[in-house]
């Protein structure tokens, strides 16, 4: 830890005399581990969230974050000064060559008239900042800075770790264990659990640098760049004038002398100008990976973020797909402490946080092998991608920069109910919520600040119910045209949201019947919930 740079300190929790009990123990303090924390005590869970750092680190990680992100952080109330703070952005570039045109641009959020950007750009110690800030604030998460898992011990019935703090250990006995400790997780590695996947040949230098220049708020990517031939290079605009520069290596460097300053300075340079003037921030050089494990569920035991699966950075899919397991899980997590529902709807976590490692990973890998062909047939086949992607829009899907990061549909998920009636259009079971402008009062105009994080049946007329179930009915609200053009809804129509906002079924005329029935498959009540 001596060699981690301090953003800000937090001071370390004094150490805990004997054994506590908690529902559930949180390892990792990163923004999967906080952001967890924060649900699942807003849902008015006990939690303790054990990191073994006692401050908030500086330094390059994720500055990418996805709208669907965002409407997660939106529930819970932190995204709001992320948005604020961050650069937003919706519109990428790609270049080849010398050229100054793009070969063509895409935009990542086709749908508008959304609460949320597509992306926004904001250094990972923001986040974190935000994440503990609003955890202090509401005071129901026992958070430990400074303290260090060291021994689980799992039981059919909970978990039991050994915890240290300084000199001093002391046990923590939980009825479940979350995993957030990252990729090189000691959870895993005391369990003795498999971590399998891919290592590419090649390495990547990443330059974030400050400089006062006015670009545009865009992700541009350069394929064989002249500062870089035979390279790709990545430029990312971040708060406070800093900015995220990534350049191609190659396999066979030596690491250390990539990032010496008079190293780095002539890419530096030869990306933003001869004469631009500017300090650095922060230099490393990374390897791309792809990795996950086999099962996320052991028991007691769930695992999470860079723990469970890894990525390339490339694509943004590292700590949004980790966000994307937290907001699963915590729901689920809920209704298991609650006692209404039991251990399948834990074995839906693991299928379906499953499925967004595995669409992740997939996406990763097309675009490490995209960016580094590994023989002359596949070079040439990337070179002649970019070359008719610039006249002809059906090469340019071909084209695999880093394909960004959007929510994952999960429509084999046992949760779900299946369609029995045709629909044109619309949004399927197993699919997110997708945001549109409505409103029955002042403070709320957007569906997904309805929708909130409970079950929601949303119906437009009609005779659909679910006793003790939120009921929105959009033949009552004030502004509800988008919405239904969206969802593709006829009067007597009805949608049922899952807590993650999440589509558990959809009907063209309901019964309360089928309303509640659907309600106890998304519990996960159904007899083969499980995968």
């Amino acid at each position: 830890m001596a060699n981690i740079p301090v953003y800000k300190p937090l001071g370390t929790t004094p150490a805990a005399n004997g054994s506590h009990r908690t529902e559930v123990l949180i390892v990792g303090g990163g923004p999967v581990g906080l952001t967890l924390a924060l649900d699942l005590a807003q849902k008015g869970r006990k939690v303790v969230l054990a990191s073994k750092l006692d401050f908030i680190a500086a330094g390059s990680k994720a500055i990418c974050f996805a709208k669907r992100t965002l409407d997660i952080w939106d529930r819970l109330e932190v995204a709001e000064p992320m948005v604020e703070k961050g650069v937003v952005w919706n519109v990428g570039k790609v270049f080849c060559g010398s050229s100054e045109e793009p070969l063509y641009q895409f935009d990542m959020l086709p749908v508008k008239g959304q609460k949320h950007p597509g992306f926004i750009n904001l250094q990972q110690y923001y986040v974190e900042e935000i994440l503990v800030d609003a955890i202090e604030a509401d005071g129901r998460v026992d958070a430990r800075w400074g303290h260090e898992v060291t021994r689980v011990d799992p039981y059919p019935d909970g978990v039991r770790a050994k915890m240290r703090c300084g000199d001093e250990t002391y046990h923590v006995e939980a009825e479940w264990l979350i995993a957030c400790d990252g990729s090189k997780s000691p959870t895993r590695e005391m369990l003795d659990l498999d971590f399998e996947g891919r290592v590419f040949e090649d390495n990547f230098l990443i330059a974030d640098v400050k400089f006062a220049e006015e670009r545009p708020s865009e992700r541009w990517f350069w394929f064989d760049p002249p500062f870089n031939p035979g390279g790709s290079a990545l430029l990312h605009k971040q708060p406070d004038d800093v900015w995220r520069l990534d350049f191609q290596l190659g396999w066979d460097v030596d690491r250390e002398a990539c990032i010496r300053p008079e190293n780095v300075e002539p890419f530096v340079r030869g990306m933003i100008g001869a004469d631009a003037e500017f300090t650095e921030e922060w230099y490393s050089v990374y390897t791309f990976q792809c990795r996950r494990m086999r099962d996320f569920v052991h028991g007691r035991i769930v695992f999470a973020g860079d723990s469970a699966h890894l990525v390339s950075p490339f694509g943004a899919r590292g700590c949004n797909g980790g966000i994307a397991d937290a907001d699963n899980l915590a729901w689920k997590l809920d209704l298991v402490l609650r006692g209404e529902a039991g251990p399948a709807l834990i074995d839906s976590y693991d299928y379906e946080a499953k499925v967004t490692a595995d669409e992740n990973i997939l996406n990763s890998s097309r675009s490490t092998d995209f960016m580094t062909p590994k023989s002359a047939v596949s070079a040439a086949f990337r070179d002649a991608v970019l070359e008719l992607a610039r006249d002809h829009a059906f090469a340019r899907p071909f084209v695999n920069s880093g394909r960004l990061s959007t929510p994952v549909s999960y429509p084999d998920s046992v949760l779900n109910t299946p369609d029995r009636d045709e629909w044109s259009g619309g949004v399927a079971p197993g699919s997110p919520a997708l945001d549109a402008a409505m409103g029955f009062d002042a403070d709320k105009q957007w569906l997904l600040d309805q929708l909130g994080g409970e079950f929601v049946l949303l119906k437009y007329g009609g005779n659909a119910l679910i006793d003790g179930v939120k009921t929105i009915d959009l033949a009552q609200a004030a502004e509800s045209e988008a919405v239904i053009k969206r969802y593709a809804m006829e009067p007597g129509s009805a949608y049922l949201f899952r807590p993650d906002q999440y589509i558990a079924a959809r009907w063209q005329d309901p019964t309360p019947v089928d309303c509640s029935t659907a309600l106890s498959t998304a519990k996960g009540h159904s007899s083969d919930a499980t995968h």
